[in-house]
């Protein structure tokens, strides 16, 4: 596997961590665990960042003018793809905790 094919596996497991933590977060909720949901967002923003790092290291090689440029695949794009949508799914997760402990007189 290149060091390319790495990354891109790498930005894709990041992604999903960090979707999957965001998602225990909201089933949290359910149970009325508030301290537990926060607690799991913010792993899941920790992952993100190991997500982001690879994201932001394959956006300056492809800039870099003396490197070769990298090439668009599909795993490039399902990587990209995978990491917006748990961006999104996250956000949109804390939002609806926010609200469900508004409406219960939380915190």
């Amino acid at each position: 596997m290149t060091d390319l094919e790495m990354s891109v596996i790498s930005l894709i497991s990041s992604a999903g961590d960090s979707k999957a933590k965001a998602f225990e977060a909201l089933k949290a909720v359910k149970t009325g665990e508030y301290d537990k949901a926060r607690e799991l967002l913010a792993e899941s923003y920790k992952v993100d960042l190991e997500a982001h790092k690879e994201q932001t290291k394959l956006i300056q090689q492809e800039m870099d003018p003396e490197a070769d440029k990298t090439p668009i695949t599909l795993l490039m794009v399902h990587a990209q793809d995978h990491y917006m949508t748990s961006q999104l799914a996250r956000d949109l997760i804390e939002t609806l905790i926010e609200v469900f402990e508004s409406k219960e007189g939380g915190k």
